[in-house]
């Protein structure tokens, strides 16, 4: 329904057996993990990518052998060209889809850590489309209704809530 309509954004499910109906649904995708953080500089600032016409937070692929916590670093890194990061808490997994290049079905849960640095200089990664890196006061931010999606809104408005 989703994929075929633009007048849906969400559905709900009912079932008996809740892990039957997670094991179904994620059986239809072929899984790619991924880790990203939520950054905060000194003056409590948060950093936000620009790619692809869409506000974002940098997060990218776990690679073979390497740990959520140890991907989450190493994406904020590349894609914004931080090197000094202290790893904070675990925030939440977000899941989104997408078809990729071969029309395969692809389910990417992201684990998000918050971060902190005392950097405050920003390359954005050119070669993964990231136009801009910039810091931002959440609130401020969301406020001025940026596109963003919504996974990424709800992460950012739960930072809000809970600062």
């Amino acid at each position: 329904m989703l994929e075929s309509s633009s007048h849906y954004d969400s559905i709900v499910l009912y079932a008996n057996d809740y892990q039957q109906l997670v094991d179904d649904f994620w059986s239809h995708y072929k899984i790619v993990e991924a880790a990203g953080g939520v950054v905060y500089n000194e003056k409590d600032e948060a950093l936000l990518i620009f790619r692809l016409d869409s506000w974002d937070l940098p997060k990218g692929k776990i690679d073979k052998g390497e740990s959520r916590e140890e991907a989450a670093v190493r994406e904020v890194q590349e894609e914004t060209g931080i090197q000094t990061l202290e790893l904070g808490d675990f925030l939440t997994t977000s899941l989104h889809t997408y078809k990729n290049r071969k029309g395969k079905r692809v389910l990417k849960p992201t684990y998000w850590y918050r971060m902190t640095t005392k950097e405050t200089d920003l390359t954005p990664q050119l070669e993964e489309n990231i136009e801009k890196a910039e810091w931002r006061q959440l609130a401020d931010f969301l406020d001025s209704k940026p596109f963003i999606y919504g996974s990424i809104r709800d992460i950012l408005v739960t930072e809000i809530e809970q600062k």
